[in-house]
């Protein structure tokens, strides 16, 4: 097991989702974000079955940066309650894990 995880949230735009992902990557919330477009959502909104075509980020960080991280993302977020679920990185390549340590630094190196 690790202290990574990937933070899921849907966007209603593609401008919303790159506003967002650059603004946590910017405060090193985030040392990777993949933007999935034309993601479709179906879901129960105050009492309604809704569609909707959303950007889908996969948000990619560490357990100690999640409360500030959550924070952020619903302070840039339009949404009334934005999506913020946290999945566990259990394992993964040690060189991709080595380089997202550096990135979630206030400093990284240069790659």
């Amino acid at each position: 097991m690790t202290d990574k995880i990937v933070v899921l949230s849907a966007c209603a735009s593609q401008a919303e989702a790159v506003g967002v992902a650059r603004g946590l990557i910017e405060k090193r919330l985030a040392a990777c974000v993949n933007i999935v477009n034309q993601a479709r959502s179906i879901y129960l909104w105050k009492g309604a079955i809704e569609t909707s075509e959303e950007s889908l980020l996969l948000i990619k960080s560490n357990r100690a940066k999640l409360p500030e991280l959550r924070r952020e993302l619903e302070r840039m977020h339009s949404y009334e309650i934005p999506e913020v679920v946290a999945l566990s990185i259990v394992d993964g390549s040690q060189t991709y894990l080595s380089w997202l340590d550096r990135q979630l630094q206030e400093s990284p190196p240069s790659e």
